[in-house]
């Protein structure tokens, strides 16, 4: 893991010659240098993936401020992404995703962006505990090629939920056994973490590489 010299809000994995880049944006909570970001980015630029990593401004201000505030609204994290996809040679040469949130504002934006793929780690189909309110009318009809990768129990959207969701034919889902919303499954379940984490990383590899980067 590396800051780019050229662009010091961004840190960088694997191999700056590949194909295509992977625009990897965080979750609502936690920042790009979170645990669960290091292992994803370190996983996927171990197997030829160039990720980027990025913050949205509220999270860029925390870093600098010290003091924890809500995310930005829609518009502003909608706007950093389009921001970070023209940065990196536009839609043709970028792949986006993210864990949670960040996943969730790159899906809105990948058809307009006209990206390579999407691939979203944990994807927040409904508030916990509120599974009425489904963030899920634009992936109905997405284009972007698409993989979510979900823990069967996850509080946002589990295995009994997401397959009656009707979603486009560009998302294939895959299932972390056990997995919660960072695919962590119960104390002394198996598969454990680090296999749930490790297949997540090969799922989504193969799958970026299989849309040219």
């Amino acid at each position: 893991m590396t800051s780019d010299s050229g662009v010091s809000d961004v840190l960088i994995d694997g191999p700056k010659e590949a194909a295509a880049t992977f625009l990897f944006a965080h979750g609502a909570g936690a920042p790009m240098d979170s645990g669960f970001m290091n292992r994803m980015a370190a996983g996927l630029g171990g197997r030829g993936i160039h990720v980027v990593r990025f913050e949205f401004p509220y999270m860029a201000k925390r870093r600098t401020e010290g003091k924890r505030g809500a995310p930005d609204r829609e518009p502003v994290l909608r706007a950093r992404w389009i921001e970070l996809v023209e940065r990196f040679g536009g839609g043709t040469r970028v792949a986006v995703g993210g864990k949670s949130m960040g996943g969730r504002i790159a899906s809105m934006i990948a058809d307009e962006a006209g990206v390579r793929a999407l691939v979203c780690f944990g994807y927040p189909f409904h508030p916990p505990g509120q599974p009425s309110k489904l963030r899920t009318k634009h992936l109905e009809t997405l284009r972007t090629p698409a993989l979510i990768l979900q823990g069967t129990r996850d509080a946002f959207g589990g295995r009994d939920e997401v397959p009656g969701y009707g979603l486009s034919p560009a998302i294939r889902v895959e299932w972390l056994d056990g997995g919660d919303h960072s695919f962590k499954p119960p104390a002394r379940a198996v598969p454990t973490e680090a296999e749930n984490l490790e297949r997540a990383i090969s799922l989504a590899a193969d799958f970026l590489l299989s849309q040219g980067g």
